[in-house]
């Protein structure tokens, strides 16, 4: 039986989008349609946002967010930016035009209740049969942990940001 997936990773690790990024260079080498958006980071120039121009028509790569919402200094653009974010998401979802779709750091939505648990759940429940879903970000809820097909949880047992050393490119976006 194969049928789209519903996969979750969280924790306070390091990890959780560059094991989506795994994913989404598998499906590409599969000639399967993947979109990526992400909702929280900022629009600094990532790798990934680079390397997404390589695969016109075959990858989406959006940025929607105004950057990491814990430092932010208007949660009401933050909320209306994630609403925003959240109905184009719902847009690609229910749109059937796609074989994979990321959704980096949308347990933020949940966790800082800039969307009801509830609604993203009932889409995610309306989603077309074969669309694995990827859902990204520390504090996944227990409604989304539950749903999920697949749940991995990165802890952190060490990071270089507590010895000092800043993220770095190519290494850490």
């Amino acid at each position: 039986m194969t049928k789209g997936l519903l996969s979750v990773f969280t924790g306070d690790g390091k990890g959780k989008t560059t094991a989506a990024l795994g994913v989404t260079f598998r499906a590409l080498g599969h000639g399967q349609k993947v979109c990526f958006i992400q909702f929280i980071k900022g629009r600094w120039q990532s790798g990934e946002a680079i390397w997404s121009e390589r695969f016109p028509g075959l990858l989406g790569f959006h940025v929607m967010g105004r950057g990491f919402t814990w430092k932010s200094e208007d949660m009401e653009k933050d909320r209306q930016a994630a609403r925003e974010a959240w109905d184009f998401a719902v847009g690609m979802i229910n749109g059937n035009t796609w074989d994979v779709i990321v959704l980096d750091e949308l347990t933020y939505l949940i966790h800082y209740a800039m969307i009801p648990e509830e609604e993203i759940l009932e889409v995610f429940s309306g989603k077309p049969a074969s669309l694995h879903l990827i859902i990204t970000g520390r504090y996944a809820s227990e409604g989304l942990l539950q749903a999920a097909d697949l749940v991995t949880e990165m802890r952190a047992v060490r990071h270089p940001f507590t010895s000092g050393i800043k993220a770095q490119k190519g290494f850490d976006y």
